[in-house]
């Protein structure tokens, strides 16, 4: 049973009458009779009765009417939400980030992104690059920000690089100012500050620990442990001073001194990875778009 011999079966059901059910179906009148015949065939039934100007049902007709409709209507629907997904007026995009650039980067290109297109669903997760990787790796994201390099390269992933972010001092204003009160401080001027530290797996955690280990010194941890939110609150409080981006240090508003690390810094490279064996849907693909034009 073929879809176009189902809807050519309902267009003479409607019309009772071939020439005319042909002329609504765009087709010529004995090839549309021919596929009536086919599907009587393989039906085993007779769908019409034929009289001269009197085309009526019978009963096999009778029973196969509303299904014929129902399949027509369900494969009207089925293009028609398609063509939403094609038009990125539906559908979704997940997108892995590290909580920092959830909290930095992400804010305005989501909204922006959102304005754009509100039919589609944006789901966020956040970790760090091993988890986001292994994510992207099972096909549970379909595009994600990790930073460089990533801990464990994969040829199955590409990578575009996004950015790279200087990363900063943040303490209390309350406390004294890190480094003896220059205005930029070197990592080495980190040794003997008290330090409000990420959890393990923390990108920003790996890289702070191997630049104190590269100036001769353990770091000493006041607090460890924490996400982004907690270790800005936790610097807030007066318990130590934290090693963050510039941009999360530029949205957390007031309770917070910033100082700039001198040359030459230290920074981190920001990537957008997706699997290389499969393309993005159109709406990450745009998303992904927007992430590069930002």
């Amino acid at each position: 049973m073929q879809f176009q011999q189902l809807q050519y079966f309902v267009a003479v059901a409607e019309t009772r009458h071939f020439t005319r059910a042909a002329e609504l179906v765009h087709v010529a009148q004995p090839s549309l009779s021919q596929q009536i015949r086919a599907l009587e065939r393989e039906l085993g039934a007779d769908l019409f009765q034929r009289a001269r100007g009197n085309i009526t049902l019978t009963d096999a007709g009778e029973a196969l009417l509303p299904l014929a409709r129902r399949i027509l209507a369900d494969t009207e629907t089925a293009r028609y939400e398609v063509q939403e997904l094609v038009q990125l007026r539906a559908g979704r995009v997940r997108l892995g980030a590290t909580p920092s650039l959830c909290t930095g980067l992400l804010p305005d290109v989501l909204r922006a992104f959102h304005d754009r297109y509100p039919g589609i669903r944006l789901l966020i997760e956040e970790g760090g690059s091993h988890d986001l990787v292994r994510e992207l790796a099972r096909g549970a994201l379909d595009l994600a920000l990790v930073v460089l390099p990533l801990p464990t390269p994969s040829p199955a992933l590409t990578t575009v690089e996004l950015l790279r972010e200087d990363l900063v001092v943040v303490s209390s204003p309350e406390s004294p100012r890190p480094g003896e009160g220059r205005r930029a401080v070197h990592v080495a001027d980190l040794e003997g500050e008290r330090l409000v530290m990420f959890r393990h797996g923390y990108d920003l955690r790996e890289l702070t620990v191997a630049a104190c280990r590269a100036e001769g010194f353990e770091p000493d941890f006041a607090v460890e442990g924490g996400e982004m939110d907690a270790v800005l609150g936790f610097v807030r409080a007066g318990l130590g001073v934290a090693v963050v981006p510039r941009m999360v240090a530029a949205r957390s508003g007031l309770g917070l001194r910033v100082t700039p690390l001198a040359r030459p810094g230290l920074h981190r490279t920001i990537a957008l990875a997706h699997r290389s064996d499969v393309a993005p849907p159109r709406a990450a693909r745009e998303l992904q778009r927007m992430l590069l034009e930002r």
